[in-house]
């Protein structure tokens, strides 16, 4: 029985992986939850798989080395799948020095860790163990002409501070590949969605304003397009680069859904309407109407395009959800679980949300 850490496995992304691999694995393996629990790390993403004797959640800082080494030296660890990371783009102008330290710290301490762990008197590693680092299309910065596609031979050129905190930690993980042929892999991914995402990211802030007949703010023209992959077909290529990828590569991980930001929010209140019940009185709230233009953010990106070109012939993966399917079945999850909204997006993200749009 291979064991896995997955790190901020609470989260979004982190906690849709955890399902899905407990839906392909069954009782075949064992999942260490490792997260911090801050504003966007939430259990009841996982309360359904809590009880399951194969799963243990451990409440750590990945910054906190003296946690993550006792982790590895209480439990034989195969397995690491890197999702802990501070992500919101506009937090991170507004706070750098979080995403530095999260991103770029916590990665170095969970490498060391896990080269400690690992690491054979000769140099080499166990057979077997693996290290997969979770990153993201930001880093590759931003295309302009339609066509275009990030590649992984692409340059970095990261714009923003959480761009360039994911870009660092991607060059750690680059550097021990290469330095002390430490056995992983990096993964860079297009703009998630799905059930359990906190909403301070564009669909599911759209989704629950909508409903509630609050503004929908819109950066600068709306049309800054981005690339949409459904989480569970995340999940699965995350899976097949630890099972079938190549050690030491890089492999970008895209959904073939470019969307202007505005064509999403339109898409998101007509899917509003035909999935609300006739009677519902949220049908009226939801409306065009609300849709409020605001400040562009700064540095803000003009369009990603992720070709999965290498992921697709060396694991067979293939993005399976189409948006139009993904974005209804997302939104009939978000209406089928407002209690799990109400409990989000209490206290302290209604200060924050306060803050990032005031004024605009």
């Amino acid at each position: 029985m291979k064991t896995y850490l997955v790190t901020g496995g609470a989260g979004f992304i982190g906690s849709n992986y955890i399902h899905y691999m407990f839906e392909k694995y069954g009782d075949d393996i064992r999942i260490l939850n490792v997260d911090k629990l801050t504003y966007a790390g939430n259990l009841e993403n996982l309360k359904d798989v809590q009880d399951r004797e194969n799963y243990t959640f451990i409440k750590a800082d990945i910054c906190d080395s003296a946690a993550i080494e006792r982790i590895f030296q209480e439990n034989t660890v195969d397995r690491v799948v890197h999702f802990a990371a501070e992500s919101h783009v506009d937090r991170s102008i507004k706070d750098p020095e979080v995403f530095v330290k999260t991103n770029v710290l916590g990665t170095l301490v969970l490498l060391n860790a896990a080269k400690a762990a690992w690491e054979l008197p000769d140099g080499s590693f166990m057979e077997g163990k693996r290290f997969l680092h979770v990153s993201t299309d930001e880093v590759y910065g931003s295309l302009s002409e339609e066509g275009e596609y990030f590649y992984e031979t692409t340059p970095y050129d990261p714009h923003s501070p959480y761009s360039a905190s994911k870009a660092s930690s991607d060059m750690l993980v680059k550097s021990y590949m290469d330095t002390y042929r430490f056995p992983a892999n990096i993964t860079n991914c297009s703009n998630n969605y799905g059930p359990y995402q906190f909403p301070e990211k564009l669909i599911p802030l759209m989704i629950h304003n909508a409903l509630a007949g609050k503004p929908l703010p819109v950066y600068g023209d709306g049309k800054n397009v981005r690339d949409w992959l459904y989480v569970m077909d995340h999940a699965k290529g995350i899976d097949l680069v630890m099972e079938k990828g190549r050690l030491f590569e890089t492999y970008n991980i895209g959904g073939h859904n470019e969307k202007q930001n505005i064509e999403i929010i339109h898409i998101i209140l007509d899917t509003l309407k035909e999935l609300l019940p006739e009677g519902d009185e949220r049908r009226a709230l939801v409306s065009e109407k609300l849709i409020t233009y605001v400040t562009d953010r700064k540095g803000h990106d003009r369009r990603y395009a992720i070709a999965p070109d290498k992921i697709r012939s060396e694991t067979g993966w293939e993005p399976e959800t189409p948006f139009a399917e993904g974005i209804k079945k997302t939104i009939a999850w978000y209406l089928a679980n407002e209690p799990w909204i109400e409990n989000v997006t209490s206290g302290d993200y209604q200060k924050y949300y306060a803050e990032m749009y005031q004024n605009r």
